[in-house]
């Protein structure tokens, strides 16, 4: 099942056959105990009723044991054997005994007596029941004992409740009686309400999973619409489209910011890529074509060969090879080392090693302040080089190098006395081939990448690469890294 909304329509609709399943059986088992515990409620009060006449020594054979149809009745004595069972009871199952006749002892059952006794038999039997009499016989009045059972009352068979309730008599002997109450109103609720509940189900989770699919389909509408632009986009490869937005301010909303964002992202990189091959082409084509132009003079007019600007040449193009393999390196991701580099130290290494510089280099270390940096020394180097060739470059006269801790950060600046960066290209000065103005000889001024190189460099160290106005009047290029800790 592919369909998200085939997928949520039928885990609403599990979930709600599940919740209407346990509250049905819940429901049920309710509405079971309660009509249960009424049956049994009636049967207590059938049963104690007879336990109250025997307690009052009535014979069993004039036991009132009210309606059988309603209420069978059975009474057994201490030893389970009947006593007394209500008329038509055929058969009785859930009492302790399925016996429906009364033994021999039901015709001399408390209060009765035998025809043949004579009158002195009855005068001697009056006086000990006047010596002797225990008094009145008692109900039991613990808490009955219930049981389901079946009854045949004239040949109808059914369910029943029975309770048991102890009845003791006067002379001491605890009969039982074992009445019961019909289940039929008890069932036939029960059954009324399951079927109209197996009735309602389907149709309920019809209505559910229908409900379910249409506004999983209304809800989901907008993401077939970023995906139909997604793969129109695709096949155009015109990366300036952008997915519709809906005016919601839901997860849908926010996905197609991001994937708007995401798209602006990738236009801006491809036509940075597209630039940077186009720009990288460019810059390669003219000291190449200067190289091979030369290379074929000097094949055929040896003493025309200018060597010097041969080599001359081959280094430029050596040096630009550098940058755009290192360039490359960068936007693939590679992530700098985490060595400790002393950012003093480092700055007078390249200066020491720079003797052909027009200019010298003031070079000033503050002391007493950590000034190590976590990262590539190789990459750093790089930075530290780069600024340095741009002040000298640009300076006319004085080129200052100064290292000092700030706070947390070590920052190292590039000052020179110049004409500076005007500030509406301050930003723009650090694009990839971008040259200013006065910048644009390629015998001096380069290919516009060392400024980017430095800025991306600074970027992947967690720092960062500004320009503004120094002391000297020139320009003043400032690197922020984070101190090592």
């Amino acid at each position: 099942m592919r369909s998200v909304r085939a997928r949520a329509a039928l885990g609403a609709t599990l979930v709600v056959a599940v919740a209407l399943v346990a509250a049905g059986l819940a429901v049920l088992l309710v509405l079971r105990s309660n009509l249960t515990d009424r049956a049994g409620l009636e049967a207590e009060v059938a049963a104690r009723e007879v336990a109250g006449q025997l307690a009052l020594d009535v014979p069993y054979a004039r036991l009132d044991l009210g309606d059988e149809e309603t209420h069978p009745v059975q009474v057994t004595d201490e030893r389970g054997r009947v006593v007394a069972v209500s008329d038509d009871l055929e058969a009785i199952t859930g009492t302790g005994t399925t016996r429906v006749t009364p033994g021999p002892t039901a015709s001399t059952g408390p209060g009765t007596h035998d025809d043949d006794d004579d009158d002195d038999d009855d005068k001697d039997r009056d006086d000990d029941k006047r010596d002797d009499d225990p008094g009145r016989g008692e109900v039991s009045s613990d808490e009955p004992e219930f049981s389901n059972g079946t009854a045949t009352v004239d040949g109808d068979r059914a369910d029943y409740r029975f309770a048991a309730v102890e009845a003791t008599t006067s002379a001491g002997v605890t009969l039982t009686v074992h009445a019961g109450a019909p289940l039929a109103a008890e069932q036939e609720a029960v059954g009324s309400v399951r079927g109209a509940m197996l009735a309602g189900l389907p149709a309920l989770l019809l209505v559910v999973a229908a409900v379910t699919w249409l506004v999983t389909r209304r809800a989901l509408r907008p993401v077939e619409g970023i995906r139909r632009e997604l793969a129109a986009i695709t096949a155009s490869q015109d990366l300036g489209r952008r997915v519709p937005e809906p005016g919601s301010r839901d997860e849908i909303a926010r996905l197609a910011r991001t994937t708007n964002e995401t798209l602006g992202a990738l236009e801006t990189s491809v036509d940075r890529q597209r630039r940077f091959v186009a720009d990288a082409s460019h810059e390669l084509r003219s000291p190449i074509a200067s190289l091979r132009t030369q290379l074929e003079v000097g094949a055929a007019h040896p003493e025309l060969l200018d060597l010097p600007g041969a080599v001359a040449d081959t280094v430029r193009l050596q040096a630009l090879a550098a940058d755009l393999l290192l360039l490359a390196r960068l936007d693939a991701g590679e992530r700098p080392g985490r060595a400790a580099v002393d950012l003093g130290a480092l700055v007078r290494e390249e200066v020491s090693q720079r003797t052909g510089d027009r200019i010298p280099v003031e070079v000033s270390v503050a002391e007493g302040g950590a000034v190590e940096v976590s990262g590539s020394r190789g990459q750093l180097a790089r930075v530290t080089g780069n600024l340095l060739d741009n002040a000298e470059r640009h300076a006319e006269r004085s080129v200052a190098v100064t290292v000092r801790a700030e706070g947390g950060d070590v920052c190292l600046e590039v000052a020179d006395d110049g004409t500076g960066v005007p500030p509406p290209e301050r930003e723009r000065i650090f694009e990839r081939f971008v040259r200013l103005d006065d910048a644009r000889a390629r015998d001096d001024g380069g290919a516009g990448l060392g400024l980017a190189l430095a800025r991306d460099i600074a970027s992947r160290h967690g720092g960062t690469l500004t320009v503004g106005t120094s002391s000297r009047g020139g320009a003043a290029f400032t690197l922020r890294l984070p101190g090592r800790s």
